[in-house]
């Protein structure tokens, strides 16, 4: 099941606190732009990726994951579940412990790849909903 709640706790509490969001820009009305504020306010590290590569809530951001310098825990998507398999694989290929997919992106094949590589995942869910659930 791809929005286990054992998995989803996991991933929100004990897989790191780096999280490099695909899809992330400075634009306001995006649904990205307020997950990670409410990431932030939750000890995530956030680090936006997008083509842009712009500075969002005070970090740095990223034009790919294979350009951030640094270890990432977590892959947060916001894109379509057209790219969302090729941003999996990217995940794998960075040492990414799990990969999330936000509300209406899945992609079976690709959640399939991914846990046989070893991360943990969930699809077709958010963060910014689940956080406040853990309690």
């Amino acid at each position: 099941m791809y929005g286990d709640p054992a998995t989803i706790r996991k991933i929100l509490t004990e897989l790191g606190d780096t999280w490099a969001i695909v899809g992330l820009s400075s634009n306001q009305q995006r649904a990205a732009f307020r997950v990670a504020e409410v990431l932030q306010r939750h000890g995530k590290r956030i680090v936006p990726v997008h083509p842009k590569a712009e500075t969002v809530h005070g970090e740095r951001g990223y034009a790919s994951l294979a350009d951030i310098p640094f270890a990432v825990d977590v892959v947060d998507v916001f894109v379509n579940s057209d790219l969302a398999g090729q941003v999996a694989d990217e995940a794998t290929a960075l040492g990414a412990k799990a990969v999330w997919y936000q509300l209406g992106v899945i992609d079976e094949a690709a959640y399939d790849r991914t846990r046989a590589a070893g991360l943990d995942m969930v699809m077709d869910r958010c963060p910014a909903i689940e956080l406040p659930r853990l309690g």
